[in-house]
């Protein structure tokens, strides 16, 4: 067996995998879908240098790695959360009628929390410990008001090697007054914490308004002043989840055009900036981000739980004016850590818009589609050489339900469309982190401490 020593050394898998050259909504399926039934992975320093046919590639191999080897599984880049808070893993599955409701009575009283260090760090702990369960290895995540929440999430990530984009959320008006900054205190804080982490490791900075309700103008032109400073930065917010936040959000900017072009305004649209939700922009709106080049999460499973409306995959995926697209858990008012789960709602939203959205789609949704929406195609979200060594192993076999299903499946489409609807956290066999093997779902459990 190779050992998973990542940057330091070298690892080999081989099994049925799957990965991306290009768009499968804009390129045709041939081109952008790859598919190797017998296929040989290797890495080296972290990164993948060969990929291909086992036959053809073994003799590259260097002496003395034999490739761990995972029969009748499918091994896929790592999955790419584009919107997720990780201070809300201790709310997931709190009932709220609504997204305020829900807000006042479950997230702002947890996220007051994250003034203690200490549970802030527990917390990216337990929060680390699902995204690797759950074959997640990059992740766009919101921290709170606090900058200890920020500095607990890197430190965390950075001891198991993940990428992982943050930052420390600006809010400061229509909230707890005990999360409440300035304009000038989150932009200090933002910039220090800039200074400390981004681009230390795998950490990128994100410049973090909650969503513009909770941001007076001069907050957001602080904002987009961050992000005009520090160029390689992220920028993670969010837009148009329902109804009542678009209304709010034109009574507080009545002279803006729309909720998008408050942001817009501010400078907050182009590469990097990734939108959670857009469930109700407008056409017009969509094709200003299309135009920047502004992201779009996508997250089913929380805009079904709180009844915030069907986003339509068809309009922002329009060839004419595609917009770049990623899949978020949104947890906690998502309902699952799994991009597996997440993509099967994905699917049930897209078909009540009259779009089928099929396994290929939803799968490059989850890899690639997110790496591009978060400015790191090319990086992650790939098995293609040169990218980092992030992949996951899925089991079809995972339940007796899924082996029975799988056992039918005609090819592979078929079999990553199962694996989609059928699949959770159970179906990850095991997660590899810059060639290094994170998570064993069949590992023995570790001796409890003395």
């Amino acid at each position: 067996m190779a050992t998973a020593t990542g940057a330091r050394g070298t690892t080999a898998v081989r099994g049925r995998m799957v990965w991306f050259r290009a768009d499968p909504f804009l390129t045709d399926r041939a081109e952008s879908f790859v598919h190797e039934p017998d296929g040989l992975l290797i890495c080296e320093d972290g990164r993948i240098t060969a990929i291909g046919d086992h036959t053809a590639l073994r003799d590259r191999l260097p002496a003395g790695t034999t490739p761990v080897h995972y029969p009748d599984h499918v091994i896929s880049a790592g999955f790419v959360d584009t919107h997720v808070h990780y201070a809300q893993t201790g709310v997931i599955a709190a009932f709220g009628s609504r997204l305020d409701d829900w807000l006042d009575r479950y997230a702002f009283a947890e996220e007051r929390r994250f003034a203690d260090a200490r549970y802030a760090a527990d917390t990216a702990a337990a929060f680390c410990d699902e995204l690797l369960r759950n074959g997640t290895t990059t992740a766009l995540a919101f921290c709170t008001v606090h900058p200890q929440s920020v500095d607990a999430l890197f430190a965390e990530a950075s001891r198991r090697d993940l990428r992982i984009a943050a930052g420390k959320v600006l809010m400061d008006r229509d909230a707890p007054a005990a999360l409440l900054d300035t304009a000038r205190r989150g932009y200090d804080d933002s910039k220090a914490l800039i200074e400390r982490w981004h681009g230390r490791g795998r950490n990128l900075y994100a410049i973090t308004p909650r969503f513009a309700p909770t941001s007076t103008p001069e907050q957001l032109e602080a904002a987009g002043a961050l992000w005009r400073e520090h160029p390689g930065t992220l920028v993670h917010t969010h837009v148009s989840e329902n109804t009542d936040e678009v209304s709010r959000v034109r009574s507080l900017f009545p002279e803006r055009s729309g909720y998008l072009d408050v942001y817009d305004h501010h400078g907050l649209l182009g590469p990097r900036a990734v939108l959670a939700h857009g469930v109700h922009l407008t056409g017009r709106e969509r094709a200003r981000c299309s135009e920047t080049g502004t992201a779009l999460a996508h997250c089913p499973t929380s805009n079904l739980f709180l009844g915030s409306g069907l986003f339509r995959v068809r309009a922002a995926k329009d060839p004419a004016r595609p917009v770049r697209l990623g899949l978020g858990t949104d947890v906690g008012a998502g309902t699952s850590f799994s991009m597996l789960a997440t993509m099967n709602e994905a699917h049930k939203v897209a078909k009540l818009t009259g779009y089928p959205l099929d396994a290929v789609e939803a799968f490059h949704l989850a890899t690639r589609g997110g790496a591009q929406a978060m400015g790191l195609e090319g990086t992650v979200g790939s098995l293609e050489p040169g990218h980092e060594a992030d992949f996951v192993v899925l089991d079809p076999k995972a339940t007796p339900l899924l082996a029975r299903r799988t056992a039918r499946a005609e090819d592979v489409e078929e079999l990553l469309f199962v694996l989609a609807v059928l699949g959770d956290d159970r179906a990850v066999r095991a997660t590899y982190v810059a060639g290094a093997l994170v998570y064993d779902r069949d590992a023995p459990p570790r001796a409890a401490a003395p």
